[in-house]
C-alpha cells in the first residue's frame, strides 16, 4: 500500500483529503509531521520501560480526539513543532543513544508517510506502535516488519459509546480487525534476558467511569483473541480531562467497585497474565508535560 498525505485514507476514516494542498480531515493535521515532546517515559507497563525508560515520542494531532483526552493539548489543540524527516530521525537516535529500551510512537498513524522514512536505516533498538487502536488493516500491513511491539488500546465494546466518545461508531469492528493483524505480524511475545519485551502486542483497556458494561463486553472480546499470543493490560488512570470533564459520571475517578468487577471479569475469562494499575495511577501528575522537551528543549535531566 502507498501511504501518502494526498488522499489521506490512512485511518479508518478515509477522509480522502489532500494534506499536501492544505486540507485537513478528522486529525486536523498537515502535510508536516508534528512532535510535542520526545523524552525517555518510566510510566508505560513494566516490560517497556522499567530497565531505562521508554523513548517516548508524543505527535500531535490525533485520529479519534475523544472528548475525554487526558492529552488534550496535543490531540484536540494540536499543539507541537512541525519538523523534517531527517530531523524527526535525529531525535530518534538521540533517544537510543540516551540509553531507552525501545522507541515508543504514540499516535503516529496520520504521520506515517514521514515516520516510516525516519525508521530507516533500522534502530537497534526494538520500535513500539502505540496507538488508539482505531486503524486501518491496510495501513497496517504496509508496516509489517518495521514495528516490532504493538501497543493498541481496545477502548470500546459499544458503537454507541464509541460515536458518543470518539465519534467513531465503527471502532470495535475496526479496533478488533487491527488488533489481530497485530498479532499475525509480530506473534506470540518475546522477552530479552532481563525480561523487557522484545517482540509481540500487549492490548490495553481503560476503564471509563460508569461505563462497566462497556468493560466488560470488551474484556470478553479481548479475551476471544488467540490464547498466548498477547498480553493484556487493564488500565485505571482515567483522570477527569477534556470537554467531559464537568459532565457526570466523567468527572470522577474510578471506583473500586469499577475496577474489581472489571478485573474479576478478566481473570474469569482467563486473563490472568498481563497488568493492572492501582488507583494511585490517576493522578494529573502521570500526565506528561508537553512543552517540545526533546523537540527544542533538553530532556537529559530527566535522565
Amino acid at each position: 500500500m502507498d501511504l501518502s498525505y494526498e488522499h489521506c485514507t490512512l485511518c479508518p476514516r478515509c477522509c480522502g483529503v489532500n494534506r499536501l494542498a492544505g486540507e485537513t480531515g478528522f486529525c486536523g493535521m498537515g502535510a508536516s509531521v508534528r512532535v510535542a515532546r520526545a523524552a525517555p517515559h518510566y510510566w508505560e507497563e513494566p516490560i517497556l520501560s522499567a530497565l531505562t525508560g521508554s523513548g517516548t515520542v508524543f505527535f500531535s494531532g490525533c485520529t479519534l480526539r475523544c472528548a475525554y483526552c487526558q492529552n488534550q493539548k496535543i490531540s484536540h489543540e494540536k499543539f507541537g513543532r512541525d519538523l523534517a524527516p531527517r530531523q524527526l530521525r535525529e531525535i530518534f537516535q538521540r533517544l537510543v543513544d540516551a540509553g531507552v529500551q525501545n522507541l515508543n510512537l504514540v499516535t503516529p498513524t496520520h504521520f506515517l508517510p514521514d515516520i516510516l522514512p525516519a525508521l530507516e536505516p533500522k534502530l537497534p533498538v526494538p520500535v513500539v506502535y502505540n496507538c488508539g487502536g482505531y486503524e486501518s488493516v491496510q495501513t497496517l500491513r504496509a508496516l509489517e516488519g518495521k514495528i516490532d511491539i504493538y501497543l493498541p488500546d481496545f477502548k470500546y465494546a459499544d458503537s454507541s459509546l464509541a460515536a458518543r466518545l470518539s465519534a467513531a461508531p465503527d471502532y470495535p469492528e475496526a479496533a478488533f480487525a487491527a488488533i489481530r493483524e497485530m498479532i499475525r505480524q509480530v506473534g506470540p511475545p518475546v522477552y530479552g534476558e532481563e525480561g523487557e519485551l522484545l517482540r509481540g502486542v500487549v492490548v490495553r483497556h481503560l476503564i471509563l467511569p460508569g461505563q462497566l458494561e462497556n468493560s466488560l463486553a470488551a474484556i470478553e472480546a479481548i479475551a476471544s483473541l488467540p490464547k498466548g499470543q498477547f498480553l493484556f493490560s487493564l488500565m485505571r488512570q482515567y483522570t477527569p480531562a477534556g470537554a467531559l470533564a464537568g459532565t457526570a459520571p466523567f468527572d470522577r475517578a474510578i471506583t473500586d467497585e469499577e475496577a474489581d468487577a472489571a478485573l474479576s471479569w478478566a481473570w474469569l475469562n482467563g486473563l490472568e497474565e498481563g497488568f493492572f494499575q492501582d488507583a494511585q495511577s490517576a493522578k494529573e501528575a502521570y500526565i506528561p508535560d508537553f512543552s517540545l522537551q526533546g523537540v527544542d528543549k533538553p530532556w537529559e535531566d530527566m535522565l
